[in-house]
């Protein structure tokens, strides 16, 4: 008898039009959004559908933890295969497959981590599917280990995210799902939205490396995991920091994002990223672009 932990599906899907932001090129962001979109449909396929698990047990299921590989580009009219198998209760595997001239191509490889959380004044209060037991838990503050800092005021939070770009938001609903909580996908959104506005702030907006040297954003790993939960109309204060260049080609960079409890910051979730830029236009065009002195000291801070 085949174990639902043995159980894989896949799915075809195709990227939200709203992802092609560069030409017909779909963003990182949508890749994520895909791979989650996939998860969802093996719970689906399964039997578990979300919307069955919040209103017959009052559990709202909940992406904690995505963590994605980006080997090819996804184009705007392109027919996704997602494959989906779970590797433990909680760990999905999931890869994207497209076809091209030359053949079949993997577009992403990720691992997906769920949690089914106990949400608030939910309609349904049954017990868990017993294959899915394992997954139930009452606040996602319960997955990871807690970090939290004093700052009390706005001049603390300021001085304790000094070294990074800050940026703060309101969780509006847009953000959160189940009435309440901020959802995996919002800190990816912010995660594309923190970097455009660092780039900005150092004069590397995408529109002028368009421009000027016909550079377009790529992104070839991402990672986001929740570490706490946010609530909706909470400001959510969130750090980017540049953390290291590699081989001249690509940085690698991380967003922390917190919520100041009393008088405490606590973090709410961790992101990594790492982004390069492809050369769009001439001999070169398809190649990643060598960051030169100009713009690693942009990047970095060390520009004189």
């Amino acid at each position: 008898m085949t174990t639902v932990e043995e159980r894989a599906i896949t799915a075809t899907a195709r990227p939200r039009y709203e992802g092609a932001n560069i030409r017909t090129w779909i963003g990182f962001k949508h890749f994520m959004y895909l791979a989650e979109d996939a998860v969802l449909e093996w719970f689906r396929q399964n039997g578990f559908a979300p919307g069955s698990l919040y209103h017959r047990h009052g559990l709202g299921l909940e992406i904690v933890d995505s963590s994605v590989l980006l080997p090819a580009v996804l184009d705007v009219d392109d027919s996704v295969a997602a494959e989906v198998r779970r590797q433990t209760p909680s760990r999905f595997a999931v890869r994207l497959r497209v076809r091209r001239a030359g053949g079949e191509e993997v577009a992403l490889r990720g691992k997906l981590t769920v949690a089914l959380v106990r949400e608030r004044d939910a309609p349904g209060d049954r017990p868990p599917p017993a294959e899915l037991a394992p997954l139930a838990v009452s606040a996602v503050d319960d997955l990871a280990e807690r970090v939290e800092h004093p700052a009390g005021t706005d001049e603390e939070v300021s001085a304790l995210l000094a070294p990074a770009f800050r940026h703060s938001f309101r969780a509006s609903y847009v953000y959160c799902h189940y009435s309440d909580r901020v959802q995996h996908s919002a800190y990816v959104r912010t995660l594309e939205d923190v970097v455009d506005r660092f780039l900005h702030s150092r004069g590397l907006s995408v529109s002028r490396m368009l421009a000027e040297r016909g550079w377009i954003p790529v992104v070839s790993k991402a990672r986001v995991t929740l570490t706490a939960d946010a609530h909706m109309d909470e400001i959510v204060h969130t750090a980017f920091q540049v953390r290291d260049v590699l081989k001249e080609t690509t940085y690698d960079a991380t967003m922390d994002c917190y919520v100041r409890r009393g008088p405490r910051l606590l973090r709410v979730a961790a992101a990594r990223i790492q982004h390069g830029y492809a050369i769009s236009r001439g001999e070169q065009a398809g190649t990643l672009a060598r960051l030169d002195p100009g713009v690693l000291g942009a990047l970095t801070g060390s520009r004189s």
